[in-house]
């Protein structure tokens, strides 16, 4: 196990602010930063997950009050836009959130209305660059991929410059749409001016599997490559692998999982359970409930075939299947940590075992 890092030791502050290094405020701040996470992680008794959407109902209220105003803002430039409507509202939108940010998220530090904005920035790049871009002689293809691509790198710029973890789920997300896109064949004639027409456009192909599972693998090494950084998760670097997790789980999952299941026929159960417990294996290993949270769809497909077989559940059946679904993860949830513990000690030395986040030794 791991030994966590001890607090900043005071004589060091003090000999900084007696050589100008620091000031007294500034003193005062960082040993108040010190205190607070080697407190967080000598508090971190149950080897929690730490999440946080929100810190309080201010955050709410202001998120709620930005999704109006943004909204508003859309509405009467829609009234005056004219012709280009669909390139310059969503880049003005993406323009005001930008400057906005400046104050909710950098002075504030407001999380829930960051992500509002960031939501806002990077959707409005997306929709305004899709609309240029399908005006030109660009086939549909090379128009979902550049747009989306383009939408990844500006949410990128947003995590350089705002630092907000949910911003690498947003990148994730258009990545995504990007590599989708390189595993799509469009039918020719498409265009922008009728709506069915382009959601008809495109036809997938049998490997959006590989899709899947190419950005599964590559969401799940980037949200590793946070977590080894923070094995404590008392900062940014584990809060920004959660969202990169949620991806990468959903992906890696319904890839491997959802295309065994889909196959049909109860002679894939066997290899569904094997691939879900292998998840569930992974999951110990990172200390990451929420990347066995993905699988929660096929797991209860797993239990309703238990059920009900290959014939239609009834009402009791449908009961059954809760109860027994609701104990699997109540269990899991309550004796995550001892199974974690016995599985980490069973388990060899590997390469980044011991930067991974510490396990109990003790029973």
């Amino acid at each position: 196990m791991a030994e966590a890092p001890e607090g900043m030791d005071p004589a060091d502050i003090r000999a900084a602010v007696k050589a100008g290094i620091l000031t007294s405020a500034q003193a005062a701040e960082l040993k108040a930063l010190s205190d607070a996470r080697a407190g967080r992680i000598a508090g971190r008794v149950r080897e929690d997950e730490p999440f946080e959407f929100f810190k309080g109902f201010a955050e709410i209220f202001v998120a709620v009050g930005l999704v109006i105003l943004l909204g508003g803002i859309a509405l009467l430039l829609g009234v005056i836009g004219g012709v280009g409507i669909l390139i310059v509202i969503p880049a003005i939108l993406a323009a005001i959130s930008w400057w906005m940010a400046r104050f909710f998220t950098l002075r504030w530090r407001m999380n829930l209305p960051s992500m509002v904005l960031a939501s806002a920035y990077a959707g409005g790049i997306y929709v305004s660059l899709l609309t240029v871009l399908g005006q030109s002689d660009m086939g549909l293809k090379s128009v979902a991929i550049l747009s989306a691509a383009a939408a990844a790198i500006a949410a990128g710029l947003w995590y350089r410059r705002f630092k907000l973890p949910f911003s690498m789920f947003i990148l994730g997300s258009f990545a995504l749409m990007a590599t989708y896109a390189l595993f799509t064949r469009y039918n020719p004639g498409g265009n922008f001016e009728d709506i069915d027409s382009w959601a008809q456009s495109f036809v997938p192909r049998a490997n959006l599997t590989l899709a899947s599972l190419v950005f599964g693998i590559a969401a799940f090494a980037g949200a590793m490559a946070f977590d080894l950084r923070d094995p404590h998760r008392v900062g940014r670097q584990s809060a920004t692998a959660f969202w990169l997790h949620l991806l990468a789980a959903g992906a890696l999952v319904n890839a491997v999982a959802g295309n065994i299941w889909n196959s049909g026929g109860g002679a894939n159960i066997l290899p569904t359970v094997l691939v879900l417990t292998a998840f569930a294996v992974v999951a110990l290993v990172i200390d990451r409930r929420s990347f066995l949270t993905a699988g929660i769809v096929y797991i209860a497909a797993v239990i309703y075939w238990a059920v009900a077989g290959e014939g239609e559940a009834s009402l009791r059946d449908w009961a059954l299947i809760l109860i027994l679904l609701g104990s699997f993860f109540t269990l899991l949830g309550t004796w995550w940590i001892p199974l974690r513990r016995r599985l980490m000690r069973a388990l060899p030395d590997f390469p980044g075992k011991d930067r991974l986040p510490p396990h109990s030794e003790s029973p």
